[in-house]
């Protein structure tokens, strides 16, 4: 049946809006999506849902870290004081929460609890604790863990003359260019360790006809006539010795004179002084040479070969002033006295 202008349809619209929405229906009747986009809205409408829940939980996240972040380490620094380290703010939920215990960082045992925070264990990286620890590291000798030879920063005391003994000396055979090369030795006899704070004293002493104007002492340097001593990187300025252990200081003769001959000597005055008698016959004493008549003079010795006999007493005094150990030079006249530094023993 027809209906009148002013009748509504079926579906409550009116004849000017039936026609609004045939005329739209014919306009767009003809227009249709593109292949793909059906598939397109299927995965773009998931993945846009999942991004806003990915960035609504991240930004719950870092709203979670900065609230429980920023009030530990306000705890941490007002508990520690100035030995607080910032490093350990990763560790403040332990501070914080209670009481805690298990491993610490080092393997150590740890405890923290309450408000207070304050970690018990071994205490090893206390810096306040560390008096102990440096004593039990630095001990040498008897414990027999350390290097008894080396050198130590441990508090021993300086060694005395009646802990070092069993001195002694060694000289070699002259080798091509007439260098001869000795050591000193000296060991600590005592029951405990101590200290040798320096070398000691190297003097020559001139005997016969070699003349103590012409022998000086000097330190072994680098690129200097004593090659074969060792390197001055070696010397260490003070040794700490555990008992029985020993420290020792080398030298070198260099000669740089031969004596003088029976020619240009006078070495067949065999009543004349010495150039200096009193030292000579203390010197000859001690290292089991003979000496001229018993007014204090010397005989000045001819060789077969017709050179004077003239000789030179290396002697070393430590440190502590005693002991002192002698080794003579023969067939020294005139020459240099390089010496070493402090070395340990071998």
């Amino acid at each position: 049946m027809n209906h009148s202008p002013d009748e509504k349809s079926p579906s409550g619209l009116d004849s000017d809006e039936l026609a609004l929405r045939s005329l739209l229906h014919q306009a767009v009747q003809e227009m249709e999506p593109r292949d793909g986009t059906l598939d397109r809205l299927r995965r773009a409408v998931p993945a846009r849902r999942a991004r806003k829940r990915q960035a609504a939980v991240g930004m719950a996240a870092a709203a979670l870290f900065v609230g429980t972040a920023i009030p530990a380490l306000v705890h941490v620094s007002n508990s520690a004081g100035s030995d607080a380290d910032p490093s350990i703010a990763a560790n403040s939920s332990q501070v914080q929460g209670g009481a805690s215990s298990g491993k610490g960082p080092d393997g150590g045992a740890n405890t923290s609890g309450g408000s207070g925070g304050k970690a018990s264990g071994t205490g090893q990286d206390n810096p306040k604790d560390t008096g102990k620890g440096k004593e039990t590291g630095t001990t040498t000798g008897a414990s027999g863990g350390a290097d008894p030879t080396a050198t130590s920063t441990a508090t021993a005391p300086v060694c005395k003359a009646d802990q070092l003994g069993s001195a002694t000396a060694t000289a070699e055979v002259p080798d091509s260019a007439g260098i001869v090369y000795g050591t000193f030795r000296v060991t600590n006899v005592s029951t405990t360790g101590c200290t040798v704070n320096g070398p000691g004293s190297v003097t020559p002493l001139a005997q016969g006809a070699a003349d103590a104007t012409k022998i000086t002492v000097v330190e072994h340097a680098a690129g200097d006539a004593a090659a074969g001593l060792p390197a001055p990187s070696l010397y260490v300025p003070k040794l700490t010795i555990a008992p029985g252990s020993a420290y020792e200081v080398k030298f070198a003769w260099v000669p740089s004179e031969t004596c003088p001959t029976t020619g240009t000597s006078g070495g067949t005055d065999t009543g004349g002084p010495s150039a200096d008698p009193s030292p000579s016959e203390g010197a000859s004493s001690a290292s089991g040479t003979t000496t001229g008549t018993d007014t204090g003079t010397s005989t000045q010795l001819i060789t077969e070969d017709g050179t004077a006999d003239g000789s030179v007493v290396v002697s070393h005094t430590t440190e502590a002033g005693s002991p002192t150990v002698s080794v003579t030079v023969s067939n020294a006249c005139a020459g240099t006295v390089y010496r070493t530094g402090l070395l340990a023993g071998s």
